[in-house]
């Protein structure tokens, strides 16, 4: 996965050379990760539209942000008739609407809440901007990736290399957990993370690491939990306030700038992503490296060589894996109203 830059600041100027125009469409821009969102991608030079959008709230959200000092023209719309204006000719779409995930919340709690908004986000992108690059950060990832590719079909929309379960934070927590623990430069480390986008089905791949860093047994073990749990941590430092809303907002606008980069014919822009797979039989949607280009998601990378710790993390995933996407499947299957 490409190293994370630090963020600018001040902001950048414009770039000399000439840049496609580009519109950013944040679902759900009001809460906790869509008001940060919101401001990374405004500072994004890759944007020069930028729209927010909320059930409530987001012209709000929008002034604040349009006065910062950058080039995306920046607007807010609310409630659902001015979701079409919002999805209008937008090149990417990234959606981090729904509620967190709170103490006790179990992940079928979370799903009934988040199933029918994304649902219902994505017959409106089926109808206003269908060819759009999609990034899912509504959890649970592991089943509203499927939603979001079942409601595209039942819509005669769907585009495997245009939809993505933005699973950047796995990897920025991967990246930031292991250089802490070995003293290296975190601007500097690359760890795959494939699978999924909650608990075990979350697996760095420390065999792959770069720069390749030799780690005991319970080290590594004690470094993919902590990597799992990542979401938990956060939740439970937070004391029931809130959840990973902050450095969600830095992974999903990272990835969006990465899909921005590939759209725009960057070569080389190379991501972990959950998308429609092949790479783990019965598995039909699974995150891996996947190479980013002016179609979406142009290469889907394999698994390459692990070691025995990482084999039975693929093993150990798979039946929650599949459970999660079927769940995904079949509640569009008995929601024939979507």
């Amino acid at each position: 996965c490409a190293s994370l830059p630090s963020l600018p600041y001040p902001p950048p100027a414009a770039p000399t050379m000439s840049v496609a125009a580009r519109k950013v469409a944040v679902l759900g821009a009001a809460g906790g990760i869509g008001q940060p969102l919101g401001l990374l991608m405004k500072m994004s030079p890759l944007v020069s539209q930028l729209s927010l959008y909320d059930i409530a709230n987001t012209p709000g959200v929008a002034a604040d942000i349009s006065h910062v000092n950058t080039n995306a023209m920046t607007k807010g719309y609310a409630g659902d008739d001015e979701l079409g204006a919002a999805l209008e000719g937008a090149d990417v779409v990234v959606i981090p609407a729904g509620v967190p995930r709170k103490p006790g919340m179990t992940r079928d709690d979370l799903f009934k809440i988040n199933a029918g908004i994304v649902a219902g986000l994505c017959s409106a992108i089926s109808k206003h901007c269908p060819d759009a690059m999609v990034n899912m950060i509504s959890n649970p990832v592991n089943s509203t990736i499927p939603i979001a590719a079942e409601v595209f079909k039942k819509k005669g929309t769907y585009d495997p290399k245009k939809l993505c379960g933005v699973t950047t934070l796995d990897v920025v927590r991967a990246k930031t957990f292991v250089a802490e623990k070995n003293g290296l430069d975190v601007t500097q480390v690359e760890v795959p993370v494939v699978g999924g986008h909650a608990g075990v089905t979350i697996l760095p791949l420390w065999s792959q690491m770069s720069p390749a860093t030799r780690m005991d047994d319970a080290t590594i073990d004690a470094l993919t939990k902590r990597t799992q749990d990542g979401g938990t941590e956060v939740v439970q430092a937070k004391a029931g306030k809130g959840s990973a809303t902050l450095s969600m907002a830095y992974a999903g606008a990272h990835f969006a700038n990465a899909c921005l980069k590939g759209l725009n014919g960057e070569k080389d822009v190379i991501e972990c992503s959950y998308v429609e797979s092949t790479v783990v039989p019965g598995l039909p949607f699974f995150s891996t490296q996947v190479r980013l280009g002016p179609t979406g998601v142009e290469e889907i990378m394999g698994l390459g060589d692990m070691s025995d710790y990482e084999k039975a993390g693929i093993e150990a995933m798979k039946a929650e894996l599949e459970s999660s996407i079927q769940k995904g499947v079949d509640f569009v299957a008995g929601n024939p109203d979507i």
